[in-house]
């Protein structure tokens, strides 16, 4: 079985009800978070893992909404593990990935230096190791194997998707993307595909531009819905809804999933769990 939580099913614009986009995905006694957008601490805290149980740490993208406490899940694991000679967090990504992880343990340079003088048992910088990849197998450990294939969020690029797979079960997490046939290859007959969605009927009606320019690079709810059918997927998890669900609003976007998707369709507030059995599906 595999496990999936949605930690944070925001946006780039702030919600008091939803932390930013991230996704906590739990297999074979491993913990891997996806994103790490704001307010994925007390999220991660709330769904009963944290910072230092993270076995690795997955980037679809380096836009600022999917990164905005890289530093904060850096740190934290760092300062709250203590067993001895820890091993380094891998972290994988897209290639720009090592870039900003330098750039942002830089930015703490000076905590870091703080702690490091003030505790006689933390004597080096958070342990990390860095691989970026756009497509192929990049974990494979105790029965759990990831691969990813290149997503399509141009201009941002390149972006990724993620197929974790665990004893039969298999998640696919799509992050930002208009549809393209890298993903539907990388969902193909997978249990789960946890895809990213935007309201167009709802942006285009607004009178500010830049928000109206994120049509071009985001799936529809349809559009997700159409991906999940093509690659023949057992369940559909929606999130990073924009604009935010209204409250009671949910069976509206249920309801244009379903014009394209005629299986189980999950949506809803942060710490949404769906559990992913082989051959069989079925909400947590």
């Amino acid at each position: 079985m595999i496990e999936v939580t949605l930690l944070g099913t925001g946006s780039p614009i702030p919600d008091a009800r939803r932390a930013g986009p991230s996704t906590l995905v739990r297999a074979g006694g491993q913990t891997f978070l996806v994103d790490c957008g704001r307010g994925v601490q007390q999220r991660l805290t709330a769904a009963g893992a944290g910072a230092n149980g993270l076995t690795a740490l997955l980037l679809t993208h380096l836009h600022s909404d999917h990164i905005a406490d890289l530093g904060d899940v850096l740190i934290t694991r760092w300062v709250t593990t203590f067993t001895p000679d820890a091993p380094p967090l891998p972290i994988i990504g897209p290639p720009g990935t090592a870039e900003v992880v330098d750039a942002t343990l830089k930015a703490f340079g000076f905590d870091i230096g703080y702690r490091i003088a003030h505790h006689a048992d933390l004597t080096a910088p958070p342990p990390v190791d860095v691989y970026e990849h756009t497509a192929g197998v990049v974990w494979d450990h105790d029965g759990v194997t990831i691969s990813v294939a290149p997503t399509d969020h141009r201009p941002v690029a390149p972006t990724i998707g993620f197929r974790v797979e665990h004893a039969g079960a298999s998640v696919v997490l799509a992050g930002d993307t208009v549809p393209c046939e890298t993903l539907d290859q990388l969902a193909a007959g997978a249990g789960a595909l946890v895809h990213t969605v935007i309201r167009k009927d709802l942006i285009e009606a607004m009178p500010m531009q830049r928000i109206r320019d994120i049509c071009d690079y985001h799936s529809s709810v349809e559009e997700a819905a159409a991906t999940a059918t093509r690659a023949g997927v057992g369940i559909l998890v929606l999130t990073h809804y924009v604009p935010s669900i209204e409250p009671g609003k949910e069976d509206d976007w249920r309801a244009l999933a379903a014009t394209a998707f005629d299986r189980q369709i999950e949506l809803g507030d942060d710490l949404h769990r769906v559990e992913v059995h082989p051959g069989v599906c079925r909400r947590a």
